[in-house]
């Protein structure tokens, strides 16, 4: 792993750039001189990691006494994208918007995305565990709820897990879903288009986990409520502190 840049920001959180391999990342950990338990933060649909939704949440958490980390996964963010990436994600979004069936594109699509990314996922996980500022145990929080389940079925080290949305999840991971054991906090977003409110539902009721619990507040995508996040930290605050 090598630092290509760091900040100290207003809030104190240290922000570090870094690549492993081909893999950009970014690193925020808190002021404590401890080891602080890592979260691991992915996005999904291509976006960047330095969107700004997931950097605010980053830094939030960060503040809170924890370590959080997030990369672009293969064919996301400004990582290289193949033609037919781009064409799926096209007939993706236009079949979505003319009101479509769209299982057989996302499946064809975002399957193998998830399988790719794992792997650099796990790898980026074992470099972060070597550094000392970085002590576990390890969570993951994020909107690719695909990656999330696969992540937590194939990743022992992940002791919690949040979830947004669940929509649309590819058949080997709402299959996979039954095999989760560990905590959960499922976030829901009651009047999102993109994400079919039964099937997160039925995703939900899936999970093998005794302790999952589901947030379903009113409004679209982009409306979460804030005080979700300080939630998400109490959750994580029981089961990684």
């Amino acid at each position: 792993m090598h630092f290509t840049s760091e900040q100290r920001l207003d809030d104190g959180v240290l922000e570090r750039e870094f690549t492993l391999g081909d893999i950009p990342g970014t690193l925020w950990t808190p002021e404590s001189a401890a080891p602080a338990p890592l979260v691991l933060m992915a996005h999904n649909n291509g976006l960047p990691k330095a969107e700004p939704r997931l950097v605010a949440r980053a830094r939030y958490t960060a503040a809170r006494g924890y370590a959080v980390a997030t990369i672009d996964a293969a064919g996301c963010g400004d990582r290289p994208r193949s033609a037919a990436d781009e064409q799926a994600r096209a007939d993706l979004r236009r079949a979505m918007q003319a009101g479509e069936p769209v299982d057989e594109i996302f499946e064809s699509f975002i399957g193998p995305l998830v399988e790719n990314a794992v792997p650099e996922w796990r790898t980026t996980l074992d470099a972060l565990l070597e550094l000392p500022e970085i002590g576990g145990p390890v969570g993951y929080s994020g909107g690719w709820t695909a990656l999330g389940i696969r992540l937590a079925v194939a990743e022992p080290r992940i002791a919690a897990a949040g979830f947004f949305a669940g929509g649309y999840v590819p058949r080997a991971q709402r299959e996979e879903a039954r095999q989760v054991t560990i905590p959960l906090l499922f976030l829901l977003q009651w009047d999102d288009q993109g994400n079919p409110r039964q099937r997160a539902l039925d995703l939900f009721d899936a999970f093998g986990s005794k302790e999952k619990t589901l947030h379903a507040n009113p409004g679209g995508h982009t409306g979460t409520p804030w005080f979700e996040l300080e939630d998400g930290c109490r959750f994580l605050d029981r089961h990684l502190k």
